[in-house]
Protein backbone atom coordinates (compact mmCIF):
# COMPACT_ATOMS: atom_id res chain seq x y z
CA UNK A 1 0.00 0.00 0.00
CA UNK A 2 2.54 2.72 0.85
CA UNK A 3 4.56 1.50 -2.75
CA UNK A 4 1.67 2.47 -4.24
CA UNK A 5 0.80 5.51 -2.38
CA UNK A 6 4.59 6.73 -3.15
CA UNK A 7 4.24 5.88 -6.56
CA UNK A 8 1.22 7.85 -7.09
CA UNK A 9 2.58 10.52 -5.20
CA UNK A 10 5.64 10.79 -7.22
CA UNK A 11 3.11 10.77 -9.91
CA UNK A 12 1.03 13.58 -9.04
CA UNK A 13 4.41 15.87 -7.84
CA UNK A 14 5.56 15.50 -11.55
CA UNK A 15 2.14 16.28 -12.90
CA UNK A 16 2.15 19.62 -11.20
CA UNK A 17 5.24 20.42 -12.11
CA UNK A 18 4.31 20.05 -16.14
CA UNK A 19 1.78 22.46 -15.44
CA UNK A 20 4.27 24.85 -15.39
CA UNK A 21 7.10 23.77 -16.73
CA UNK A 22 7.22 23.29 -20.84
CA UNK A 23 9.68 20.53 -20.78
CA UNK A 24 10.22 17.38 -19.08
CA UNK A 25 10.19 15.74 -15.36
CA UNK A 26 11.95 13.22 -14.57
CA UNK A 27 10.64 10.49 -12.26
CA UNK A 28 12.75 8.03 -10.04
CA UNK A 29 12.49 4.30 -9.69
CA UNK A 30 13.62 3.03 -6.25
CA UNK A 31 17.08 2.59 -5.43
CA UNK A 32 16.29 -0.54 -4.06
CA UNK A 33 15.55 -1.67 -7.61
CA UNK A 34 19.30 -0.41 -8.59
CA UNK A 35 20.36 -3.93 -9.14
CA UNK A 36 17.37 -5.18 -10.49
CA UNK A 37 16.67 -5.15 -14.31
CA UNK A 38 13.33 -6.35 -14.32
CA UNK A 39 12.02 -4.65 -11.55
CA UNK A 40 13.34 -1.22 -12.90
CA UNK A 41 11.39 -2.37 -16.27
CA UNK A 42 8.61 -3.06 -14.16
CA UNK A 43 8.38 -0.25 -12.30
CA UNK A 44 9.09 2.17 -15.00
CA UNK A 45 6.19 1.15 -17.08
CA UNK A 46 3.73 1.57 -13.96
CA UNK A 47 4.98 5.33 -13.77
CA UNK A 48 4.45 5.77 -17.22
CA UNK A 49 1.12 4.25 -17.49
CA UNK A 50 -0.38 6.39 -14.16
CA UNK A 51 1.55 9.58 -16.01
CA UNK A 52 -0.82 8.34 -19.62
CA UNK A 53 -3.46 8.33 -17.18
CA UNK A 54 -3.34 11.86 -16.30
CA UNK A 55 -3.27 12.44 -20.07
CA UNK A 56 0.22 13.13 -20.03
CA UNK A 57 2.61 11.99 -23.06
CA UNK A 58 5.85 9.57 -22.46
CA UNK A 59 7.71 12.40 -24.34
CA UNK A 60 7.40 14.69 -21.32
CA UNK A 61 8.43 12.21 -18.74
CA UNK A 62 12.33 10.61 -18.17
CA UNK A 63 12.23 8.04 -15.83
CA UNK A 64 15.60 8.48 -13.28
CA UNK A 65 17.61 5.43 -12.37
CA UNK A 66 20.99 4.68 -11.13
CA UNK A 67 24.25 3.93 -13.82
CA UNK A 68 24.59 0.72 -13.18
CA UNK A 69 25.26 -2.47 -15.28
CA UNK A 70 21.38 -3.50 -14.61
CA UNK A 71 20.17 -0.26 -14.63
CA UNK A 72 21.88 0.61 -17.86
CA UNK A 73 20.54 -2.49 -19.30
CA UNK A 74 16.75 -1.76 -18.17
CA UNK A 75 16.99 1.67 -19.73
CA UNK A 76 17.71 -0.26 -23.32
CA UNK A 77 14.62 -1.82 -22.75
CA UNK A 78 12.68 0.94 -21.85
CA UNK A 79 14.19 3.54 -24.73
CA UNK A 80 13.02 0.60 -27.65
CA UNK A 81 9.16 1.22 -25.74
CA UNK A 82 9.53 4.95 -26.43
CA UNK A 83 9.84 5.24 -22.19
CA UNK A 84 13.49 7.72 -21.90
CA UNK A 85 15.57 7.61 -19.42
CA UNK A 86 17.77 9.87 -17.12
CA UNK A 87 20.61 7.92 -16.06
CA UNK A 88 22.04 9.26 -12.48
CA UNK A 89 24.68 8.56 -10.44
CA UNK A 90 27.02 8.41 -13.43
CA UNK A 91 30.54 9.04 -12.38
CA UNK A 92 32.86 7.41 -14.76
CA UNK A 93 33.83 6.63 -18.28
CA UNK A 94 33.02 3.45 -18.46
CA UNK A 95 29.27 4.52 -17.15
CA UNK A 96 28.74 7.33 -19.85
CA UNK A 97 29.78 4.62 -22.68
CA UNK A 98 27.24 2.29 -21.66
CA UNK A 99 24.58 4.50 -21.49
CA UNK A 100 25.30 5.77 -24.87
CA UNK A 101 25.37 2.42 -26.57
CA UNK A 102 22.47 1.98 -24.78
CA UNK A 103 20.79 4.48 -26.88
CA UNK A 104 19.58 6.18 -23.27
CA UNK A 105 18.01 9.65 -23.85
CA UNK A 106 19.95 11.44 -21.75
CA UNK A 107 22.74 11.57 -18.34
CA UNK A 108 23.33 13.45 -15.54
CA UNK A 109 27.35 13.34 -14.26
CA UNK A 110 27.30 15.28 -11.09
CA UNK A 111 30.34 17.53 -11.39
CA UNK A 112 30.25 18.39 -7.43
CA UNK A 113 29.87 14.91 -6.19
CA UNK A 114 33.20 14.55 -8.17
CA UNK A 115 34.77 17.72 -7.41
CA UNK A 116 34.24 16.93 -3.22
CA UNK A 117 34.97 13.25 -3.72
CA UNK A 118 38.98 14.43 -5.26
CA UNK A 119 38.73 18.05 -2.99
CA UNK A 120 38.85 15.49 -0.23
CA UNK A 121 40.96 12.62 -1.14
CA UNK A 122 43.46 15.30 -1.89
CA UNK A 123 43.20 16.83 0.94
CA UNK A 124 42.47 20.66 -0.09
CA UNK A 125 40.75 23.48 0.62
CA UNK A 126 39.71 24.31 -3.11
CA UNK A 127 40.73 22.66 -6.35
CA UNK A 128 41.89 25.32 -9.26
CA UNK A 129 39.15 25.91 -12.18
CA UNK A 130 41.80 24.39 -14.51
CA UNK A 131 42.24 21.23 -12.45
CA UNK A 132 38.51 20.77 -11.56
CA UNK A 133 37.92 16.75 -11.85
CA UNK A 134 34.18 17.38 -12.14
CA UNK A 135 34.33 19.14 -15.19
CA UNK A 136 36.95 17.30 -16.64
CA UNK A 137 34.57 14.69 -16.50
CA UNK A 138 31.77 15.79 -18.29
CA UNK A 139 33.72 17.46 -21.06
CA UNK A 140 35.16 14.16 -21.42
CA UNK A 141 31.61 12.54 -21.65
CA UNK A 142 30.45 15.61 -23.97
CA UNK A 143 33.39 15.09 -26.61
CA UNK A 144 33.00 11.39 -27.11
CA UNK A 145 29.28 11.90 -27.47
CA UNK A 146 29.49 14.10 -30.02
CA UNK A 147 32.40 13.05 -31.82
CA UNK A 148 30.80 9.65 -32.43
CA UNK A 149 27.31 10.78 -32.89
CA UNK A 150 25.35 9.58 -30.21
CA UNK A 151 21.79 10.76 -29.74
CA UNK A 152 22.33 10.25 -25.98
CA UNK A 153 22.51 14.20 -24.09
CA UNK A 154 24.67 15.23 -21.32
CA UNK A 155 23.21 17.24 -18.48
CA UNK A 156 26.04 18.57 -15.92
CA UNK A 157 24.55 18.61 -12.09
CA UNK A 158 25.81 19.31 -8.82
CA UNK A 159 27.61 22.73 -9.26
CA UNK A 160 29.58 23.87 -6.26
CA UNK A 161 30.21 27.28 -7.77
CA UNK A 162 29.70 29.28 -10.76
CA UNK A 163 32.74 28.61 -12.25
CA UNK A 164 31.85 25.50 -12.59
CA UNK A 165 28.94 26.06 -14.55
CA UNK A 166 31.37 29.04 -17.04
CA UNK A 167 33.63 26.01 -18.19
CA UNK A 168 30.53 23.70 -19.18
CA UNK A 169 29.27 26.51 -21.16
CA UNK A 170 27.83 24.94 -24.42
CA UNK A 171 26.72 21.43 -22.79
CA UNK A 172 23.79 19.60 -23.83
CA UNK A 173 21.77 20.60 -20.32
CA UNK A 174 22.56 21.98 -17.00
CA UNK A 175 20.49 21.87 -13.97
CA UNK A 176 21.82 25.01 -11.93
CA UNK A 177 20.26 26.63 -8.89
CA UNK A 178 18.33 29.54 -8.19
CA UNK A 179 21.52 31.06 -6.02
CA UNK A 180 24.27 30.22 -9.08
CA UNK A 181 21.75 31.63 -11.27
CA UNK A 182 21.98 34.61 -9.32
CA UNK A 183 25.73 34.81 -9.19
CA UNK A 184 26.19 34.14 -13.23
CA UNK A 185 23.58 36.99 -13.31
CA UNK A 186 25.32 39.51 -11.61
CA UNK A 187 28.20 38.89 -13.65
CA UNK A 188 29.52 41.20 -16.47
CA UNK A 189 31.08 40.45 -20.01
CA UNK A 190 30.17 37.84 -22.77
CA UNK A 191 29.64 33.99 -21.93
CA UNK A 192 32.25 32.18 -23.76
CA UNK A 193 31.08 28.73 -25.15
CA UNK A 194 33.18 26.15 -24.05
CA UNK A 195 31.78 22.75 -25.58
CA UNK A 196 31.31 22.48 -28.81
CA UNK A 197 30.41 19.48 -31.02
CA UNK A 198 32.92 20.73 -33.61
CA UNK A 199 35.71 20.55 -31.59
CA UNK A 200 34.65 17.90 -29.94
CA UNK A 201 35.61 16.04 -33.41
CA UNK A 202 39.10 16.71 -32.81
CA UNK A 203 38.94 14.48 -29.89
CA UNK A 204 41.64 11.64 -29.56
CA UNK A 205 39.19 9.66 -27.88
CA UNK A 206 38.73 5.75 -29.27
CA UNK A 207 35.62 4.23 -29.48
CA UNK A 208 34.74 1.71 -26.80
CA UNK A 209 32.21 -1.20 -26.57
CA UNK A 210 32.06 -2.63 -23.50
CA UNK A 211 30.55 -5.94 -22.11
CA UNK A 212 29.77 -6.64 -18.70
CA UNK A 213 33.02 -7.95 -17.27
CA UNK A 214 34.76 -5.19 -19.01
CA UNK A 215 32.22 -2.60 -17.54
CA UNK A 216 32.36 -3.68 -14.05
CA UNK A 217 36.29 -4.17 -14.08
CA UNK A 218 36.83 -0.28 -15.32
CA UNK A 219 33.68 0.85 -12.82
CA UNK A 220 35.70 -1.17 -9.83
CA UNK A 221 39.38 0.44 -10.44
CA UNK A 222 37.86 4.15 -10.28
CA UNK A 223 37.59 4.23 -6.46
CA UNK A 224 35.67 7.63 -6.71
CA UNK A 225 33.16 6.37 -8.84
CA UNK A 226 32.78 3.26 -7.12
CA UNK A 227 32.30 4.81 -3.79
CA UNK A 228 30.11 7.58 -4.73
CA UNK A 229 27.75 5.33 -6.94
CA UNK A 230 27.45 2.88 -3.67
CA UNK A 231 26.81 6.06 -1.34
CA UNK A 232 24.50 7.69 -3.90
CA UNK A 233 22.25 4.40 -3.84
CA UNK A 234 22.27 4.08 -0.19
CA UNK A 235 21.18 7.29 0.64
CA UNK A 236 18.04 7.17 -2.27
CA UNK A 237 16.71 4.35 -0.27
CA UNK A 238 17.33 5.55 3.01
CA UNK A 239 15.09 8.90 1.77
CA UNK A 240 12.46 6.41 -0.16
CA UNK A 241 12.65 4.59 2.94
CA UNK A 242 11.30 7.67 5.18
CA UNK A 243 9.05 8.34 2.58
CA UNK A 244 7.35 4.61 2.77
CA UNK A 245 7.41 5.38 6.86
CA UNK A 246 5.74 8.47 6.76
CA UNK A 247 3.30 6.72 3.77
CA UNK A 248 2.48 4.03 5.78
CA UNK A 249 1.35 6.18 9.04
CA UNK A 250 -0.72 8.58 6.92
CA UNK A 251 -2.66 5.65 5.48
CA UNK A 252 -2.81 4.16 9.14
CA UNK A 253 -4.19 7.38 10.53
CA UNK A 254 -6.78 7.76 7.92
CA UNK A 255 -7.84 3.93 8.18
CA UNK A 256 -7.98 4.50 11.69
Amino acid sequence: MAEEFIDRLFVLFGSKILEVVPGRVSTEVPASLSFDTAGTVAKARKLISLYEKKGISRERVLIKMASTWEGIRAAEVLELEGIHCNLTLLFNFAQAVTCAEAGVTLISPFVGRIYDWYRKEQGRGEIAPDQDPGVASVTRFYNYYKKFGYKTQVMGASFRNANQVVRLAGCDLLTISPQLLKELENEEGTLKRELDPVKARDSKEPRLRLEEKTFRWMHNEDAMATEKLSEGIRRFNSDTHRLQQFALALVAETIG
